[in-house]
């Protein structure tokens, strides 16, 4: 049925259809097209244009690719997939955990905040606060995410021999060998400053005033709120809405459930500040609050305690021959390096070497004072990629360092691997999606390219 670029097809799968684009074409109003049918599933035109908008929006914005009239073609055949795949999901009983929802949900909001530019951005440009947009979108995302896990279910299976590796590296011309830049491997531990204390009584004192001021004086809970809440629903006079409490953080919504309706909670305290919460009512397992957020001031914090810290491991590494891993794991405050011992991977490939000419700016400038294997640098200021953007401190160590050379197995194994092992995964989900597309009712409702057609757009584009 179709002949597609297997690259774009694989990364298709999940990662052109997002949510804000299955909104988007929610909500329109205007007479549409359809242009295929699986099973009972109907593909609309709009369906396929908002796929193929969002992935040339977020390709333009690296430069990497132009439109050419086979990539709506390309969405299409991802569009298909998901529902074949979803009938899968359906035969192999394959579920996800509300967990695993929103950590996909969660970093889809990040990616956006970003594009917008911050979180009130995103916000104004929805008219929705956080809270509403994830309530709006988690079905969405619950499906995408059933989809994901049934393709890294067989892609999970797969793997490749030394002997399939060694074949793979000897069908490449020795001069087509790529430039293996320098790299290097790291590892980081990482210390949040704690608040200074003077701060977070300040904060937590605001917010007692403030309840006090509703609860014994009989102040106005909304005027009160849009003056002086910290939070996205400020402008709202407080109001959230009705919210699943699986949505709220548990500190929040341990409160809110314990609440009667028109009820006001003690000042809670969560990761966002101090809370003030007022119950207006529950249905089912959903709560409709309003809130006042107080927030603790995170720029006043405890610099200098952190960096004692963190210094007092260095000299243990370094003195006392303390793991550092070993320290990383059981100190660091960064929960994305933690877990393995501070070690710090290439976001895209997983690799455990990084190009050093691809670093950030603070961490290239850490690792040009770092000369041998096992040195670690001074504590030094820090931001972790997290939703909170928290100011940190860290210290690096590098644990290795690679120079420049044309790839070869001796020195490059495992990315000679990863090339090997992702062509012939490749190959083998061609086949099998093609199998499976067999096995349910797949109908074109429009003329498309045949497969020797498809290949010829696809050489063009490429060309």
């Amino acid at each position: 049925m179709r002949k597609f670029r297997v690259q774009t097809l694989l990364a298709a799968l999940i990662g052109l259809l997002t949510v804000t684009s299955a909104v988007q074409a929610q909500q329109k109003k205007v007479l549409d097209q359809i242009v295929a049918v699986v099973n009972n599933h109907i593909i609309l035109k709009s369906d396929v244009d908002s796929v193929l908008a969002q992935y040339l929006q977020s390709e333009q914005q690296s430069g990497k690719v132009t439109f050419h009239k086979s990539m709506w073609y390309q969405a299409l055949e991802s569009e298909i997939d998901k529902y074949v795949l979803l009938e899968k999901a359906k035969i192999d009983s394959v579920t996800v955990t509300d967990q695993e929802v929103d950590k996909a949900l969660n970093q889809r909001i990040d990616q956006m905040e970003k594009q917008a530019g911050g979180k009130k951005a995103l916000e104004d440009y929805f008219g929705k606060s956080i809270i509403e947009l994830k309530a709006q979108w988690r079905d969405l995302y619950r499906q995408d995410a059933v989809v994901n896990k049934v393709r890294q279910n067989e892609l999970s299976k797969i793997d490749i021999s030394r002997a399939e590796v060694v074949d793979f590296y000897n069908s490449i011309p020795k001069d087509s060998m790529p430039t293996i830049p320098e790299s290097v491997k790291l590892a980081q531990i990482v210390k949040i400053p704690p608040p200074d204390k003077d701060a977070e009584k300040a904060a937590y004192d605001m917010a007692s005033e403030l309840r006090d001021s509703i609860v014994v004086y009989h102040k106005n809970f909304e005027a009160l709120a849009k003056r002086w809440s910290q939070g996205p629903s400020a402008s709202y006079g407080g109001h959230i809405g009705l919210i699943s409490v699986k949505d709220l953080v548990p500190e929040y919504a341990a409160a809110a459930a314990a609440l009667q309706p028109g009820q006001i909670s003690q000042v809670v305290k969560s990761s966002f500040g101090y809370h003030i919460i007022r119950l207006n009512k529950r249905v089912g397992d959903k709560i409709d609050t309003d809130q006042i957020l107080i927030k603790i001031d995170k720029d006043r914090r405890d610099d200098q305690k952190a960096i004692k810290f963190l210094t007092q491991i260095r000299d243990s590494v370094l003195n006392d021959h303390k793991s550092f891993a070993d320290m990383a794991r059981k100190y660091s405050d960064d929960e994305a390096t933690a877990p393995s011992g501070g070690e710090l991977l290439n976001p895209q490939t997983g690799d455990q070497y990084l190009d050093l000419t691809k670093l950030d700016p603070s961490l290239y400038r850490i690792v040009l004072l770092l000369d041998k294997k096992g040195e670690i640098s001074q504590p030094k200021p820090y931001t972790i990629q997290n939703p909170q953007q928290e100011k940190a401190y860290r210290i690096v160590q590098l644990k290795d360092r690679v120079k420049e050379h044309q790839a070869n197995l001796q020195q490059d194994y495992e990315l000679i691997k990863n090339y090997a092992l992702q062509q012939k995964k490749m190959k083998i989900m061609t086949k099998w999606m093609q199998g499976l597309r067999n096995q349910v009712y797949v109908e074109y409702m429009i003329p498309v390219p045949k497969s020797d057609q498809k290949m010829e757009l696809s050489q063009q584009q490429s060309g």
